[in-house]
């Protein structure tokens, strides 16, 4: 009998230490910070935020501040995801011969955004944008690199994308834009996701604009050097410190480098005011200007 219980004994070691490894990993997963990623289809955003805010969805009718949307974006995602860190917005759009646009150059340039590019075709149809989207969140979630992915979007065509990454147990949160009339999402993309959410006009109004000739024309105005523009940063930061006190401070500081989207916009629309210059699409200005309005509160922290 004494092989047999040494056979036992052998058994119940390999069991308590694959028990161990287990736990080791659990501890390491627990461990572990939950991430989540941004997937905006910049055709559904432009045509719904448009029709929504301007009355029309041909973007050559319409201004989008792209830059400011994207903060107020992460800005939303921080606070559903509030146990979760960013790993970066993704911006899915077309063009012809996949070259960037000069705003698309400017979205790409932004910090934590990465512009993924489809075709266009002779009708400006998007062509393969949502093969692009299944594609990343497919490998993000198998590769475990988020846990939640927020998608912007409302084509049917993204439920194969919202399968596969759910497929792999990321969760996928829909977000959405109000519709004047009806729908603007596909009944079997809503019924697919985890969650839903839809931003109203209130969320979009700040961001969309009919194009009509600009307060501030650039056209034959000298372009501001970028210290003169974080000067003003710093200026209306201390404006905004004075009139908010040091508690609106500490709620602001976590969110660094990121600003509220009210925030945001009242500090571009009175950088824009002070400088007598459109910033709109300078998007290193823009930053430049955030970079002022940060680090003169964080010198006062």
């Amino acid at each position: 009998m004494e092989p047999m219980n040494d056979d036992l004994t052998s058994l119940d070691a390999r069991i308590d230490h694959t028990n161990e490894l287990l736990q080791r990993m659990l501890a390491e997963v627990a461990k572990t910070p939950s991430t989540h990623a941004i997937f905006v289809d910049a055709g559904y955003l432009y045509a719904a935020a448009g029709r929504l805010v301007a009355g029309t969805e041909d973007r050559r009718a319409f201004d989008l501040d792209a830059e400011g949307l994207i903060e107020a974006l992460i800005d939303k995602a921080r606070t559903i995801f509030a146990d979760s860190r960013l790993l970066r917005v993704y911006w899915y759009d077309g063009a012809r011969r996949r070259i960037h646009t000069a705003e698309q150059q400017s979205i790409a340039e932004l910090p934590d955004v990465k512009v993924r590019l489809g075709n266009l075709n002779a009708n400006n149809q998007q062509k393969g944008v949502d093969s692009l989207i299944r594609s990343d969140l497919e490998s993000l979630a198998r590769h475990r690199a988020i846990s939640d992915a927020a998608l912007l979007g409302g084509d049917e065509d993204l439920v194969s994308a919202v399968e596969a990454a759910q497929g792999y147990g990321a969760r996928v949160h829909l977000w959405g834009i109000e519709a004047p009339e009806g729908r603007n999402q596909a009944d079997p993309l809503l019924w697919e996701v985890d969650s839903q959410r839809t931003f109203d006009l209130d969320f979009f109004k700040p961001y969309v604009s009919r194009r009509t000739a600009h307060a501030f024309d650039t056209m034959g105005v000298t372009r501001p050097p970028r210290e003169d523009v974080r000067f003003v940063g710093a200026q209306i930061a201390a404006k905004w410190l004075a009139a908010r006190g040091r508690e609106a401070l500490v709620e602001l500081l976590p969110g660094h480098p990121y600003l509220p989207g009210s925030v945001d916009q009242d500090l571009l629309v009175e950088a824009e005011g002070l400088l007598q210059y459109s910033l709109r699409g300078q998007a290193d200005l823009r930053r430049a200007l955030r970079d002022g309005f940060w680090e003169h509160l964080q010198a006062q922290y």
